[in-house]
């Protein structure tokens, strides 16, 4: 190597990645709040700035052939710079296993903080860390300890339980325990305390774009700190039907960061929809962290759709339940037709 480009893209990450995704509800196969999917986008996206200022005609990168993320880089590539080539040599190298990747590294006295008692394939950004190989393989096995990198363990999380508000505008976090934040310190802030409790350990055998599944297991108290809390105060504001609508954008939008599309012509559909369903998405959430749990304690918000004079029990109802008659005579009658309908199918039954 000759020259090295070095760009703090943090903040980039935050804004233009991380809380698109959030706002978009996001998660894969509902457990996975792609950390890793998301930075390969914006890795990429700094190779080919450099590319095209260094004049390149290609472009490297160090995946396999069975995983992720030659996807997510190579879709990237030819997206933004389709004239560039990619090479990708851990492809054609012969290395078999990390035992073997290991002993070249070592013969080499190429430095790499793995070893064969610890072998563990490791990614780590704001968003979270995915964790993978050794004894992870085995799906029967219980994650060693030594594999968790920022969580404590639920044995040595605190006694008492630990109470935290976020403040949302627009979808957006914007303040913890009622003091303004920037977005990025948020996520930092929310990943100490999380990680304290031992919230956002994540198990899962997942199923990869190649075909294949994987046991994967993921760190990341912020993600599922903040993907709780606003899903939470989504359903206070929205409507049923754009709560219901908004579940399935969430899981196509997951779909597409999973399998490296982040920029395409559906995703940009899908975030001018996303952005606008965030109108009304402001307030705080009250959670409960306790032994790995992330707990809503309550929510609020000037455009809720909640009143509590039309849900009590008490005298101070307002519903009007005279109105209840005349609406299921409405709504049963499709029920009442097909009731009607089976009964006479009955009797020519033989």
């Amino acid at each position: 190597a000759k020259k090295l480009y070095f760009d703090d893209l943090r903040q980039k990450f935050v804004d233009e990645y991380i809380i698109p995704t959030l706002k978009a509800g996001a998660v894969y196969q509902d457990k996975y709040p792609l950390a890793t999917a998301l930075s390969r986008p914006l890795i990429v996206e700094g190779m080919v700035k450099v590319a095209k200022k260094e004049k390149a005609d290609a472009l490297a990168h160090g995946c396999t052939g069975k995983g992720n993320d030659q996807v997510r880089f190579e879709l990237t590539t030819r997206y933004l710079a389709p004239e560039l080539k990619v090479i990708a040599p851990v492809r054609e190298w012969e290395f078999r296993s990390r035992e073997e990747e290991i002993d070249y590294a070592k013969k080499h006295n190429i430095p790499v903080p793995v070893t064969k008692t610890k072998p563990y394939s490791i990614d780590w950004n704001l968003w979270g860390i995915s964790i993978e190989c050794g004894k992870l393989e085995d799906p029967w096995n219980e994650p060693p300890e030594d594999a968790y990198q920022i969580t404590t363990s639920l044995e040595k999380t605190p006694e008492k339980p630990e109470y935290i508000t976020i403040g949302f505008e627009k979808g957006t976090p914007v303040s913890l325990n009622g003091k303004k934040m920037d977005t990025l310190k948020l996520i930092e802030k929310l990943t100490e305390i999380g990680g304290r409790y031992g919230v956002g350990r994540i198990d899962m055998v997942e199923d990869r774009l190649v075909g294949i599944k994987s046991r994967e297991i993921y760190e990341a108290p912020a993600a599922t700190i903040l993907h709780t809390a606003h899903n939470e105060l989504e359903k206070l504001v929205f409507s049923r039907d754009l709560f219901e609508f908004k579940k399935v954008v969430s899981q196509r939008y997951s779909q597409l960061v999973y399998f490296g599309q982040w920029f395409s012509h559906i995703k940009e559909c899908l975030d001018a929809f996303v952005e606008k369903s965030q109108r009304f998405v402001t307030g705080e959430v009250k959670l409960k962290l306790y032994k790995g749990n992330c707990i809503i304690a309550g929510r609020r918000s000037l455009y809720s759709l909640y009143r509590e004079a039309l849900a009590t029990y008490t005298s101070k109802d307002m519903f009007d339940h005279t109105a209840a008659k005349g609406f299921l005579e409405i709504f049963g009658l499709p029920s009442k037709l097909e009731g009607i309908r089976n009964k006479k199918e009955s009797k020519w039954e033989i």
